[in-house]
């Protein structure tokens, strides 16, 4: 029991020890903490996360809120000139569509007004010619148009004689010929059988008993046909007759309609797209007429049946370009085979052929030339849809349409770029002897200075 005390006084004297080092290494460091500078306000650390106050959060950390950029500016470069494109696009289709329908509601008048401006691009020299030599205006124009409904008239009715004429006999012909075609194929190494024309011939004739409804509504519908003719050849016939008589005037007050700023260019284009007009109608008059008059010859020689009506059709059908020209060709060709045999549709053929080089490679690059020369292809695809949107009226119409729409393009692009040059600010001291007279352009027609005489539509 005498150890015990001893033992605890010890430990406790131990433990007082401790906790004076302890106090005293407090106290030095407190001292040191006192004599260290304090730091700024912005180096101080935040008491986060035990202190998340609005004030202290505005202070010690300020929210930075960046600017979006603009929504154009974040679209790709390639993407926005696409958009840029494909919006006008789709305004210019939109405006094509809209047109194209009120087109085809009043296809008739169109197709009638546009006939009246080929017709009169044909007629209109000679009533100049016969202004020069001193007729009046009033005269000149009746007389022309006369002669010229005149000889359109006389050449439909010996086109109609003709055949009405030699149906009877042709019906006959036509009747041989399918005989002998008959007798050859059964002859021929297609090794086609008497049963096989036979069955083709039966299906002819039960497709047109099982269509005679339908022919039947084509013959009413004929009707119609013959009366919206009538109406548009009288429509074609009074819009000439202005057009000779007045058409200086008429084109005039057209340019009227046209703003201001674009009028000068619009005078300067108008009398060249006449003048491509009249030298596509004239030429193309010239090489039909060169086309009928050999074709006509060597079927005739050939004693082909009707050869001056086909002749006829060959010439009508050449307005149609590349298209016209096969189908007469191959009508010719046709009516050979039914009425003379093999030979002479090969002959025929042959014929055609030949013409139709020559024009292509001849007569077109010299009688049209470069005024109205278009590219195949543009033509080929103006005729298809010429044909879709308004029938045999819309391809006889679309070639001269591109063409003119050609020349009035070329014409504008140039007339904008001489405008260009004329409006840029001239170099400082230039003066006027510093340029060639040959590159000052020409200064655009006005309103108040009309067209001359010989390229005014009239």
């Amino acid at each position: 029991m005498s150890r015990v005390p001893g033992w605890l006084g010890r430990l406790g004297a131990g433990l007082t020890r401790m906790s004076k080092r302890l106090d005293e290494r407090r106290e030095d460091a407190r001292r040191e903490g006192a004599d260290a500078p304090e730091p700024a306000a912005d180096d101080a650390a935040p008491p986060f996360p035990y202190d998340l106050s609005q004030e202290h959060a505005s202070t010690q950390y300020p929210l930075v809120v960046q600017a979006r950029p603009d929504p154009a500016q974040a679209v790709p470069w390639g993407m926005r000139v696409a958009a840029e494109a494909g919006w006008r696009l789709l305004v210019l289709a939109g405006t094509v569509w809209v047109l194209m329908r009120v087109i085809s509601a009043v296809q008739l008048v169109v197709l009638a007004f546009v006939a009246a401006l080929l017709i009169t691009a044909l007629l209109q020299p000679t009533v100049a010619w016969l202004r020069r030599h001193g007729v009046p205006r009033g005269p000149a124009t009746a007389l022309t148009a006369i002669l010229g409904f005149v000889v359109m008239g006389l050449i439909g009715w010996f086109v109609t004689w003709q055949v009405m004429e030699n149906i009877d006999n042709l019906s006959d012909q036509v009747q041989d010929g399918i005989d002998e075609l008959r007798n050859w194929l059964l002859n021929s190494p297609f090794h086609v059988t008497d049963k096989q024309i036979n069955e083709i011939a039966k299906n002819l004739r039960e497709a047109v008993g099982a269509n005679t409804d339908q022919i039947t509504s084509a013959g009413l519908e004929g009707v119609t046909v013959v009366v919206e003719a009538l109406t548009g050849i009288l429509l074609a016939a009074f819009s000439t007759l202005f057009l000779l008589y007045d058409g200086k005037r008429i084109w005039q007050w057209t340019l009227k309609l046209v703003p201001a700023a674009a009028r000068p260019g619009v005078a300067g284009a108008g009398p060249r797209a006449w003048r491509t007009l009249t030298a596509y109608v004239r030429g193309t008059v010239v090489v039909a007429l060169i086309d009928a008059i050999f074709i006509g010859i060597g079927i005739y020689f050939l004693d082909v049946p009707m050869a001056v009506p086909l002749a006829v059709f060959i010439f009508l059908f050449a307005f149609i370009p590349l298209v016209g020209a096969v189908v007469s060709g191959a009508l010719a060709v046709v009516v050979a085979l039914v009425t003379q045999g093999m030979f002479a549709a090969v002959m025929t053929l042959v014929v055609v052929l030949v013409v139709q080089q020559i024009e292509g490679h001849i007569l077109q690059p010299f009688i049209l030339g470069r005024a109205v020369r278009v590219h195949p292809l543009a033509v080929v695809l103006s005729v298809a849809t010429g044909g879709m949107v308004a029938g045999i009226g819309g391809a006889v119409v679309a070639v001269p349409l591109v063409a003119v729409t050609n020349t009035v393009v070329g014409y504008l692009r140039a007339y904008s770029r001489e405008a260009a040059v004329r409006q840029a600010p001239k170099p400082t001291g230039a003066t006027p002897t510093d340029a060639s007279p040959a590159a000052e352009p020409t200064p655009p027609p006005t309103e108040a200075e009309p067209p001359p005489a010989d390229t005014s539509p009239a």
